[in-house]
């Protein structure tokens, strides 16, 4: 019974100190006694590692969040954005009917609920978080968004609605979700100047939208060919932008942000990345030939 008790006190010192551990990456003591949050210059959240074509979209979002929280852990990344297909089927975009954009919708919240959890598992513990939603978007959508940072614990806001201007203070991380208005993307830029932003699968994006200080935390883009999916363009930050071919699973091309990004934005040029999968289905197809 001893034995027992002291496993059980043992077990119970062990998780009081993780707590305090991650409660104190957020929080500061002072000598007055005041307890106040520290500014997230840097945020330990781990994450980051190596790419991979996911297999299905767990795989996906697991990947994605690892990218954000490593992204997030950087003093220097501020503006970080993720940009994937976020249907179940990694290669759909939708079909641009109604329909197709509520799926799509939903499936964001979901991976979106899945972040906030990673980042606050426990009320207490990690960044203060507060989503945002579109100033173009539906009310059926913010009120969705609502719904989610209601349940979840954290705020929430409406740019169709509201003022951040308040909320730049540093400590608080903003998540735009589905940003798609000029109006979205300039005040995620200012934002970013004071508080750490994360753009959360923004689209009617111009090479305007997001300038080459973001950081590109998750992109996953499938390249297609003849109508036929051959390879995916992966980035996994703080890893190499990836080309790896659907079917064989190899590595095609890699390229930093140096190569592959166009100038002035966090948006890679295509070309590359499809020329090389280009060559490698060509390949495949003529060794085919060969051994009829």
């Amino acid at each position: 019974m001893r034995a027992l008790l002291s496993c059980a006190n043992l077990l119970i010192f062990f998780l009081t100190f993780a707590y305090v551990a991650s409660f104190s990456q957020f929080y500061s003591f002072h000598p007055t006694g005041r307890l106040s949050l520290r500014k997230n210059e840097s945020l330990n959240l781990f994450g980051g590692g190596s790419a991979f074509i996911p297999k299905n979209g767990a795989d996906r979002d697991s990947q994605a969040i690892d990218a954000v929280k490593a992204a997030l852990g950087n003093a220097k990344a501020n503006l970080i954005e993720c940009e994937f297909p976020v249907l179940e089927q990694l290669n759909k975009l939708g079909d641009g009917s109604l329909r197709s954009a509520k799926i799509a919708e939903e499936a964001n919240l979901k991976f979106v609920a899945k972040l906030v959890k990673s980042l606050k598992p426990i009320p207490l513990i990690g960044p203060p978080l507060l989503l945002l939603s579109s100033s173009s978007s539906s009310k059926s959508f913010s009120t969705s968004v609502r719904e989610v940072a209601s349940k979840l614990g954290v705020g929430f806001l409406s740019l169709r609605e509201g003022d951040i201007s308040e909320k730049l203070d540093g400590k608080t991380v903003l998540v735009f979700v589905n940003p798609s208005s000029s109006t979205d993307y300039n005040l995620a830029r200012k934002a970013s100047s004071k508080t750490k932003t994360l753009l959360i699968n923004g689209f009617a994006k111009n090479d305007k939208s997001v300038s080459g200080e973001a950081v590109m935390a998750y992109f996953l883009k499938p390249l297609t060919y003849n109508s036929q999916l051959i390879a995916y363009l992966i980035r996994k930050w703080p890893g190499s932008w990836q080309t790896i071919d659907a079917n064989t699973k190899k590595l095609l091309l890699e390229s930093d942000d140096r190569t592959i990004l166009v100038p002035g934005t966090n948006t890679p040029d295509l070309r590359s990345s499809v020329r090389a999968a280009q060559k490698s289905f060509d390949q495949r197809a003529i060794d085919s030939r060969k051994q009829k």
